[in-house]
């Protein structure tokens, strides 16, 4: 094999490990969807905040939001979901999201966590925000 060739070859191998690398450190990012339920009739107002990237936005019956977290977190990271609407009282949750995995999260037509279709591994990862109404409950 000539030596031009060699390089040739080298550089794919090279090529093809990097984009290995990006796309392992892609898939190990931990995700967060939110499914809110057809069955809703409200629209929703809500914040999503990863580690102080915040977004606000619009959520509509039937659609879903999400983020990705850190993949290396910090004892200080967070991800924090807040969401109301105008006859729906406000509610917020903390999410320690798990590394290698998305959480799916589902909210019912009133707004609550469902619980029937968030999984309990899910379910164990988030917690009421201080001084809110139960996301769980009516």
């Amino acid at each position: 094999m000539p030596a031009s060739e060699k390089k040739l070859h080298l550089g794919r191998w090279l090529t093809g490990f990097v984009c290995l690398l990006v796309a392992c450190w892609y898939l190990a990012l931990p995700r967060v969807v939110i499914y809110y339920s057809d069955e809703g009739s409200e629209e929703f107002k809500y914040v999503f905040n990863t580690q102080h990237s915040i977004f606000r936005r619009d959520l509509m019956p039937g659609e879903t939001t999400g983020d990705a977290g850190h993949i290396f977190p910090d004892k200080d990271f967070f991800m924090m979901f807040n969401w109301w609407a105008g006859t729906i009282p406000p509610r917020c949750i903390y999410i320690t999201p798990k590394r290698w995995r998305t959480m799916d999260i589902y909210l019912d037509g009133n707004g609550r966590i469902d619980i029937t279709k968030t999984a309990p591994d899910v379910i164990a990862h988030l917690q009421q925000c201080p001084d809110q109404p139960d996301p769980f409950r009516p």
